[in-house]
């Protein structure tokens, strides 16, 4: 079931051209020069109840934007933008019931107060029952430990604690839509984890739909199955996790620790086509290959043929490795 319907979405900001110094000031005031620059350019995709997307792209790519016109901030310059059949910009009360937006770098508690009146005062907001607000508190507490700080001011309180409980804060009214932006941002390992099992979670249980911006990917493999890349304001790619892996991660790492050096090996090696030794010492061998031209299985025939091998491991591009092959196609 579709629930983000985004057709030819454009967003264009005038920028002013200015001469430098006072003298290029004043001119401006009286004979102002203007350039239309396209943050977002014809931009369409369409996201299904329950996926949860990476949406990425490097600084200035037009990401921010996107997301400001999802959640109404922005008003589209043109295209169709429909959210569960709402225009966010358009219907701001009704839409902000459907959805929860996570800001890595603000905060959506009042600074003074404990967490937990912020929480109440949301449920009002919201118009929340009791029976819900009280539930609701109760299992997420048990999975982020907001025991042990929802007493306390956010002003107080670690930046972990606060992204934990800013998390629990846009899911009170069980939004069908959860926006994220840099959730893990600044956080040691153990927030991280916690707070992607966290959302994972709700994916699963609750069948949110997630999209999520990030420079941590890490965030992305264990969250998401779906990426979006834009640059320039342009959509890249857009498809699964594991179809980029394919297309675009050609290169495997192959370590291999032998019984014995033998130059007839390297001599077996060297006759592979798109396989390159990468290190060799005493007994350990890494290799890098091109698996969609030659496999693991035939690498290791070599091995087998002039010793005996005690280990052997197998290192997969990482999704850095990947967007870096995506910029550059």
């Amino acid at each position: 079931m579709e629930v983000i319907r985004v057709k030819n979405l454009t967003r264009t900001f005038r920028q002013a051209i200015k001469e430098p110094g006072i003298k290029g000031a004043i001119k401006h005031l009286f004979q102002g020069k203007y350039v239309d620059k396209n943050a977002v350019n014809n931009i369409s995709f369409t996201i299904n109840k329950g996926e949860a997307v990476a949406y990425l792209g490097k600084n200035g790519a037009g990401k921010s934007t996107t997301i400001k016109m999802l959640t109404g901030i922005l008003r589209p310059t043109s295209g169709e933008l429909l959210v569960n059949g709402i225009q966010p910009h358009k219907n701001r009360l009704q839409y902000t019931k459907e959805i929860g937006v996570v800001f890595g770098q603000r905060s959506q508690l009042w600074m003074d107060i404990p967490i937990y009146e912020s929480f109440k005062l949301l449920k009002d907001i919201y118009g929340i029952s009791n029976t819900v607000f009280q539930k609701k508190l109760s299992d997420f507490s048990e999975m982020l430990d907001l025991n042990d700080f929802i007493h306390l001011p956010a002003r107080k309180i670690s930046l972990g604690q606060r992204m934990k409980a800013d998390l629990v804060a846009s899911l009170l009214h069980n939004p069908k839509i959860l926006y994220l932006d840099e959730p893990t941002i600044g956080l040691d390992i153990e927030s991280k984890n916690k707070i992607r099992k966290f959302i994972s979670y709700l994916k699963d249980s609750y069948n949110t739909t997630i999209l999520l911006t990030t420079h941590d990917l890490a965030d992305i493999e264990q969250i998401c199955d779906r990426l979006i890349l834009i640059d320039e304001g342009r959509i890249l790619y857009d498809g699964t996790i594991k179809l980029a892996k394919e297309k675009y991660a050609n290169l495997k790492k192959l370590h291999v620790t032998i019984e014995k050096d033998d130059p007839k090996l390297l001599i077996g090696l060297s006759k592979i086509n798109s396989l390159t030794i990468e290190s060799k010492m005493k007994n350990k061998i890494s290799i890098t290959f091109n698996q969609h031209e030659v496999t693991s299985g035939e690498i290791i025939t070599q091995f087998i043929k002039y010793t005996q091998i005690y280990d052997i491991s197998i290192e997969e591009p990482s999704i850095e490795n990947i967007l870096e092959l995506m910029y550059l196609q």
